[in-house]
């Protein structure tokens, strides 16, 4: 009975995680480069001298599914997808690197390369990316940036490149920001042989429909969490009246 209770009890607080976290892959099924969150749970004795019985439930993975979504084709000239395994390096409000597969890059008005969230993009300077104005652009396969003048479509110039960067995805965590970063801080080496595809964006590799079903099953666990408890109860209640004395 004890270990039916902390059991169920813990179950039921990380099946609410759970369901919060695949509210928020559902949230993120359309989100430009998205990567879903995975959770799995695990039971685990209580380490006590005193109740050996004891059990309860933990989060035992939070993973994260590395697998590239779809290629959806824009035509916009600032949109760009990884081809295959890589990622595009973005600067952090400390300053740090932070990596990410969303290529839908805007211009803000001082003409740095930037997320729609606004953090920049970074070159392989290790600096953001600055282009020049009234200028069209074109994005190469290795991340080369060539700027047209549009009175002379003749005239192309280099103006930068992205910082293209593949490090072991075990390395990686996710942020609360929902950019990825190298465990222990740091930053990722360039890596010549990333490519990409201009006027591509690789969307969410999340399954709107595996998620719904996810979240049935979800609902179903907290409920026999939740009914796991009440039969508990309802045992210890029994075998209470059962032992006690009669009055």
């Amino acid at each position: 009975m004890d270990r039916v209770i902390y059991t169920a009890m813990t179950g039921a607080k990380y099946t609410l995680e759970q369901q919060g976290a695949v509210a928020n892959n559902l949230a993120n099924v359309d989100t430009a480069g998205f990567k879903e969150a995975m959770h799995r749970l695990r039971a685990v004795p209580v380490q006590t001298q005193a109740l050996p019985s004891r059990a309860f439930t933990v989060d035992a993975t939070v993973a994260t599914n590395f697998e590239a979504g779809p290629l959806e084709y824009t035509g916009r000239p600032l949109d760009a997808a990884i081809e295959g395994q890589g990622w595009f390096a973005v600067q952090t409000p400390d300053g740090g690197e932070a990596y990410t597969r969303a290529g839908n890059f805007q211009l803000s008005a001082n003409g740095i390369l930037q997320l729609p969230s606004g953090q920049p993009v970074l070159g392989e300077d290790n600096q953001p990316v600055a282009l020049p104005p009234d200028r069209e652009f074109t994005i190469g396969k290795d991340g080369t940036i060539s700027a047209v003048d549009p009175t002379n479509t003749q005239v192309t110039e280099v103006v930068g490149r992205l910082k293209l960067v593949n490090p072991p995805v075990e390395n990686l965590q996710r942020g609360e920001d929902g950019l990825f970063r190298l465990q222990g801080g740091g930053a990722a080496p360039m890596d010549e042989t990333v490519q990409v595809s201009s006027g591509y964006l690789e969307k969410s590799n999340v399954s709107l429909v595996d998620q719904m079903v996810r979240m049935i099953a979800l609902a179903r666990q907290f409920e026999m969490n939740t009914k796991a408890i009440t039969t508990a109860q309802e045992n210890d209640a029994r075998a209470s009246s059962i032992l006690s004395p009669a009055r």
